[in-house]
């Protein structure tokens, strides 16, 4: 394997928060949230920094310009089909993922309890194991926009083979 044959791509989003929505992370509904994301899709703003991270890798741009928020075809759509539609975009180049590494930064809630599962969805979508799927959840320890609990930003990066 040569130089031309792995690339890396680096993902980040954020999302703020406000009460009476659904909050979706990695593709798993977190229950014990008292609020959700504010976005024109589920708001899933850890798939959205994968999805950047996937693009990136292969310098084909940003969510925004394969699902545009001014597009209603894009409206509270489920995060994990524009997972899969760059999953597609990614192999029809004849690239494969090697593995991944997601950062959620998050005061609350607590989401320690739903990163086995959030593997296993966001494995299931790209179609690799588990075991090459990384998710970390942190807090900001109180500090900026994310530590006063007005939303949460992620970091993902993504490394490709072919």
């Amino acid at each position: 394997m040569g130089i031309n044959d792995i690339r890396i791509g680096q993902g980040y989003d954020v999302h703020a928060l406000a009460e009476g929505l659904p909050m979706w992370l990695g593709g798993v509904r977190i229950g014990s949230a008292e609020e959700g994301f504010v976005a024109h899709s589920d708001g899933d703003v850890a798939i959205h920094a994968l999805c950047d991270a996937l693009l990136g890798a292969l310098a084909l741009g940003d969510i925004g310009k394969h699902f545009p928020d001014t597009s209603a075809e894009f409206a509270g759509i489920d995060s994990k089909i524009l997972l899969a539609r760059v999953r597609d975009m990614v192999s029809e180049r004849g690239w494969a993922v090697a593995n991944i590494d997601v950062t959620i930064a998050l005061q609350r809630p607590k989401i320690g309890q739903y990163v086995t599962q959030m593997r296993s969805v966001l494995a299931s979508v790209l179609g690799i194991e588990p075991e090459r799927v990384s998710v970390k959840a942190t807090t900001t320890e109180r500090l900026g926009f994310v530590g006063r609990g007005e939303g949460c930003e992620v970091w993902a990066v993504a490394l490709l083979f072919r």
